[in-house]
């Protein structure tokens, strides 16, 4: 069953085309094509940054604090991969870059652990690949 969002729900821009649609907003507003039609029309958010904007209801989806948390470990699992497959080629490259590379490196699997509790396996060739990185 179809139900609106509510105001205080928190929804995320289906295709963010800037930096502030990539945030979570709250609905602050909703509009709806009659009075008595459970489908809305339009909702507007407000981003943690202060804007507020208004988007058809098709370009906006419920989401959450925990939505939230899966797509930072998706796309840290999928930096990890690519930030180890450049280390392994800059090893062979320059020693300078070989040696910010791992640095980088180490600091993103150290921040992962710190502030979302995912474990990034430096010796697993499949992080990246559908298996999320976690253990």
């Amino acid at each position: 069953m179809y139900r609106s969002m509510e105001y205080g729900d928190t929804a995320r821009v289906v295709t963010p085309s800037d930096a502030t649609e990539h945030r979570l907003g709250t609905v602050t507003d909703v509009a709806y094509s009659t009075p008595h039609t459970t489908p809305a029309r339009r909702y507007t958010l407000r981003f943690p940054n202060g804007t507020e904007r208004t988007y058809p209801a098709d370009h906006v989806v419920r989401c959450t604090r925990t939505d939230d948390h899966a797509a930072l470990e998706a796309a840290f699992t999928t930096a990890y991969a690519a930030l180890r497959d450049a280390c392994r080629i800059a090893h062979d490259y320059d020693s300078d870059l070989s040696a910010g590379t791992a640095s980088l490196l180490r600091r993103l699997v150290d921040l992962t652990r710190l502030r979302l509790g995912l474990t990034l396996d430096p010796a697993s060739p499949h992080v990246g690949e559908g298996t999320g990185g976690a253990q």
